[in-house]
């Protein structure tokens, strides 16, 4: 839970609509999978050139669950 809520911290303070920022944490054999959904336009700003945003967020989010022994997989969703 406490790596999701720092997830979505991040996010939102990149993206310029963070009340549409959703999480959906799953977890399966150690992996933990997070689902990031936002609008459309923020995607961009998430991502980043040539994925170096996103690539930066991964890297934050692995030392927590390096920490707890899992993995962690992050996807960018568009919000439906």
């Amino acid at each position: 839970m406490i790596m999701k809520d720092t997830l979505l911290y991040i996010i939102s303070a990149i993206v310029d609509n963070p009340g549409e920022v959703s999480i959906d944490e799953t977890e399966e054999n150690g992996m933990i999978n997070f689902a990031v959904n936002l609008a459309q336009e923020d995607i961009g700003k998430v991502i980043g050139k040539e994925g170096k945003v996103i690539r930066a967020i991964r890297n934050v989010m692995k030392i927590p669950a390096i920490k707890q022994g899992k993995r962690i997989n992050i996807s960018v969703n568009e919000k439906q």
